[in-house]
């Protein structure tokens, strides 16, 4: 059975995630935290914008854009070094 593209994207993100921590040494653990805070951030913002792009109604709309817009100030605070 032939394996999907999700699975080889994981072996990617794996992949890439050693060789970081190769380059950079072992992460502590608020370095980790941010990592993964950043992570979830990134995931939840990827699944607004699929909704609001199939997304007619307009208080939806209003309500996803309203989430985008609290997600990018979250992911800029973090890019800024603000936890």
């Amino acid at each position: 059975m032939a394996r999907g593209w999700e699975s080889k994207s994981v072996e990617s993100q794996i992949a890439e995630g050693k060789q970081g921590e190769e380059q950079h040494g072992p992460l502590n653990a608020e370095e980790r935290q941010l990592r993964q805070r950043r992570h979830a951030l990134e995931l939840s913002r990827a699944h607004v914008v699929e909704e609001l792009a199939v997304t007619s109604a307009p208080a939806r709309r209003a309500a996803l854009e309203s989430a985008l817009a609290t997600l990018d100030a979250e992911l800029a605070k973090l890019a800024a070094g603000k936890p």
